[in-house]
């Protein structure tokens, strides 16, 4: 056996891994109801102004990124996205929504919506930063 270290990601051992993690954990969690979800809006020339991008696992709803465009900000558009995802997942059978956030991101938005704070992890992504882990029940 042999041990390397790299900073790059070779596809194949990304392959190796997530198919020996996935054969493992099969034995445990059922996958039946995971899949992607994503929502957009796209101005009249088809050009993504917002969007957000998550994941079904199980019950759960997981947010992993939400994106507005400066100039839609404050007009309800990531409101509109977060309540679009929330139905869909709701829908297709999720109970609660997970979501992260960093200090310098958007805590108060999440938290105006029904989430609460689970979890800090301060000094993440650096000194002085902190990523928020909030919940909400669908």
């Amino acid at each position: 056996m042999k041990i390397t270290v790299s900073n790059a990601i070779n596809e194949r051992d990304r392959e190796a891994l997530y198919k020996g993690l996935s054969s493992y954990n099969s034995q445990f969690i059922d996958r039946s109801n995971w899949g992607d979800l994503s929502v957009f809006m796209h101005d009249d020339a088809g050009r993504a102004q917002a969007g957000l991008i998550a994941s079904r696992k199980g019950n759960w709803l997981s947010i992993h990124f939400l994106w507005v465009n400066e100039a839609l900000r404050g007009s309800g558009a990531g409101s509109q996205l977060m309540q679009a995802a929330e139905q869909s997942a709701r829908e297709q059978g999720c109970r609660f929504a997970l979501v992260d956030t960093f200090s310098f991101q958007a805590r108060p938005f999440y938290e105006k919506l029904g989430y609460e704070l689970q979890m800090t992890l301060e000094d993440f992504p650096g000194d002085g930063q902190s990523v928020y882990y909030l919940k909400k029940r669908l």
